[in-house]
């Protein structure tokens, strides 16, 4: 949570500097939702599709965080080589799928990649995840996948991060259902409900989610309730949010929390906690130094070819 709140801090100064091409989309406000779903999966082993507002659960589930910095400014040492959106990273084959901008989508990539687990007889003891946002749960994508996640009874927990607004569409606007664990309900999905600010309920809900998953029971859909601690991207200054939200229960800053939890709880004191965010601020800034050294991608050295079936090769600039 500290790695993602300080990098995401980095990364939105760089954007707004203009070092960095695209949009910059914070998880400010759901670390302990993504870190909480990201620690709970195995690197390697399971399956994670994050969103936006995920690096929390990145790098809680695994992935490097030289990876982040290195798409975000474009190096071609990237894993994507600096060919796509800052956002659209993955390492597949270790189970990180890259993120798809249409909302819902993960979902069905997801259950299909759990699909083909089962299909070589490698899904025993896997577990699929991926997150989402209140409005993207109205999306066509969201449901179609989770009917047949449901139906094949899928070892797949999908996160839904109720921030209040789809943008700037309040929830009142979004869905007539009283609550979102109804469309869980509605296809026969075990729904779980939890405060998106308080960190170890986070963690127990998760958790238990995955368990359960885990387990062979079948899909698990996690509600936190929660508000997105910044505009919808760093383009957005969420003038649209009122301020009777901001100060609500939702409008707590769940690193406050957690930090709170720890002391309280013995497992460390504040010392040990600014050691924490003082390591993790070096690692950030190394990160970044790094992938500011790196070339940027060159179209006249690039091998552009379908591999398959070698249709389309360019071998001279």
């Amino acid at each position: 949570m500290l790695e993602a709140r300080q990098l995401e801090t980095k990364l939105a100064s760089l954007y707004k500097a203009g070092k960095i091409v695209g949009g910059v989309y914070l998880g400010k406000g759901q670390e302990a939702v993504s870190a909480s779903l990201g620690g709970c999966l195995e690197w390697g082993r399971d399956i994670f599709a994050p969103l936006i507002r995920d690096q929390g659960g990145r790098s809680a589930f695994g992935e490097p965080i030289i990876d982040c910095t290195r798409t975000y400014l474009g190096s071609a040492e990237g894993p994507m080589r600096g060919r796509d959106g800052n956002i659209h990273r993955g390492r597949p084959t270790s189970g990180l799928p890259a993120m798809i901008s249409h909302l819902g989508a993960s979902v069905s990539v997801v259950s299909g990649m759990l699909l083909a687990r089962r299909i070589k007889g490698e899904l025993d003891g896997v577990v699929g995840a991926t997150s989402i946002g209140d409005g993207g749960t109205s999306t066509g994508a969201f449901h179609e996948g989770l009917n047949a996640a449901a139906v094949e009874k899928l070892p797949l927990v999908v996160a839904v991060a109720n921030n209040q607004f789809a943008y700037s569409t309040p929830n009142e606007r979004q869905f007539a259902c009283d609550d979102l664990l109804d469309r869980a309900r509605g296809y026969g999905v075990e729904g779980h409900d939890v405060d998106g600010t308080d960190f170890l309920a986070c963690l127990r809900t998760m958790a238990e989610a995955v368990d359960r998953a885990r387990q062979g029971r079948g899909p698990q859909m996690v509600v936190a309730r929660l508000l997105r601690l910044s505009g919808h991207g760093e383009h957005d200054d969420a003038s649209y949010v009122p301020e009777t939200v901001r100060s609500g229960p939702y409008g707590r800053d769940c690193m406050d929390i957690a930090a709170a939890q720890m002391v309280e709880s013995g497992y460390a004191d504040e010392t040990e906690i600014e050691s924490w965010r003082e390591a993790v601020t070096d690692e950030v800034q190394r990160a970044l130094a790094t992938a500011q050294r790196e070339p940027d991608p060159n179209p006249w050295d690039e091998r552009w070819e379908a591999r398959s079936t070698n249709l389309l090769t360019v071998t001279d600039p």
